[in-house]
């Protein structure tokens, strides 16, 4: 008797890069509470830095959020590529106001420096080719391929 096959899922490149993103996004995130604590929430103080990167408590919280996402939606498809936009969408966003407030001290709640713009942009970068990442065949995933 033989057992009914059973499909294992395959995750794609652009899930497992989903899932290493909000890991990383998720360890920066705790990581910078040891250097910034927790209060002075929203203070712009370019000496609170992590690997060279300027933080506050909220932008803590926010690399922490941006890396929960990616760890819950990695699994699938559709929700990884769900993350990838949100990170092209939400970097992308992060710049243009980076580009504005980093020499703004009054505006500068999340206390970016320009080291943050520059892992914003290459956030906008990895998000687009999670989210554009080409799709495989139906039967290529089956591990079959058509002739």
């Amino acid at each position: 008797m033989t057992q009914p096959h059973t499909a294992v899922p395959t995750r794609g490149t652009h899930q497992y890069l989903a899932l290493v993103i909000g890991a990383v996004y998720t360890l920066v995130g705790v990581a910078g509470f040891f250097v910034t604590g927790f209060d002075g929430f929203t203070e712009h103080n370019h000496d609170q830095t992590l690997l060279g990167f300027a933080i506050n408590p909220l932008h803590n919280i926010v690399h922490i959020l941006i890396g929960v996402a990616g760890l819950a939606l990695w699994r699938s498809d559709s929700r990884a590529r769900t993350y990838g936009w949100l990170l092209a969408i939400g970097y992308g966003a992060a710049f243009v106001y980076g580009l504005f407030v980093v020499d703004n001290p009054d505006a500068n709640i999340l206390n970016i420096n320009w080291a943050d713009n520059w892992l914003h942009i290459a956030s906008v970068i990895a998000g687009l080719a999670i989210a554009l990442w080409p799709r495989r065949r139906a039967d290529d995933a089956r591990g079959t391929t058509r002739r």
